[in-house]
């Protein structure tokens, strides 16, 4: 069966909830402990100044630690990242215009404090928002809003995100639709315009909504009362506690230690 760009797009989309029904070391953790540790570790890589650089590069051992033992494919976090990573270009795109003044000096070339900083946005942004990919994949949508449920975070933020998610398949699924019409009705260049495009945007609009109403009745019909169900209770064993202190300690010992220093300097042994 041959499937339209769009139609991967969509299955792709719950290729994540898939992941998320895996066994492995990181899928049976309480989902309250992975939320912890992907926050600590987002807060210790977001706090470093704007010209970090080498400082950062040990965080990559956390994700890639969860991306292997979880058995997460790389090509798809790599392609979720990929899918967002103009977010984080226009966030630092103007900061070699802005920031000229020379900050490094590479052989006969100096490098302005702006592309500094900007690099430095792009790793920060492939660390927590990968952090984040795994963490849906290894854990799942539900999960991880039933632990924030559970750590007593507003019901209504929770619920917010939960929406969010997966109104997204339905806004998805929408749009493949339409543009799997536009296909079928059109050949060659034809069917590319603005106008049709604006159309299509307003019909995608209404669509979306029309389903949305549909989605909440059945919803309603089912008992719904604003809470998550949580499959299985969160309970606390020693590998989840083990889990997080380990974790943590190195997030601290990355975010206030000096680990790239120490191993440049043995490496190039003691100076006389």
């Amino acid at each position: 069966m041959v499937f339209l760009p769009s139609q991967e797009i969509l299955l792709n989309l719950g290729r994540m909830d898939d992941l998320a029904r895996q066994d492995s070391p990181i899928h049976r953790l309480d989902g309250r402990i992975k939320v912890l540790t992907a926050l600590f570790f987002i807060v210790c890589v977001i706090s470093f100044p704007p010209y970090t650089l080498g400082p950062l590069l040990p965080f990559f051992v956390y994700p890639l630690f969860v991306m292997s033992t979880a058995r997460l494919p790389a090509g798809l976090i790599g392609k979720r990242l990929l899918v967002l990573s103009p977010l984080a270009i226009l966030v630092g795109l103007f900061n070699p215009l802005l920031d000229r003044q020379p900050l490094l000096q590479v052989g006969t070339a100096s490098i302005s404090g702006g592309w500094v900083s900007f690099v430095s946005i792009l790793l920060r942004f492939v660390l927590t928002v990968g952090s984040l990919l795994t963490l849906t994949a290894s854990t799942g949508i539900e999960t991880i809003c039933a632990a924030l449920q559970k750590m007593k975070v507003p019901r209504l933020f929770v619920l917010q995100i939960l929406f969010l998610y997966r109104y997204l398949f339905v806004l998805t699924e929408e749009a493949a639709r339409l543009l799997r019409a536009r296909s079928l009705r059109s050949f060659g260049r034809q069917g590319n315009g603005f106008a049709i495009f604006r159309s299509m945007a307003g019909s995608l609009l209404l669509r979306s909504l029309q389903r949305a109403e549909a989605i909440s009745r059945a919803m309603y019909c089912r008992a719904f009362e604003g809470r998550i169900p949580i499959e299985r209770p969160f309970q606390l064993t020693r590998q989840d506690i083990l889990f997080f202190c380990c974790w943590t300690f190195l997030f601290g010992v990355f975010r206030w230690g000096n680990p790239i220093g120490i191993l440049v300097g043995l490496i190039q042994g003691p100076t006389r």
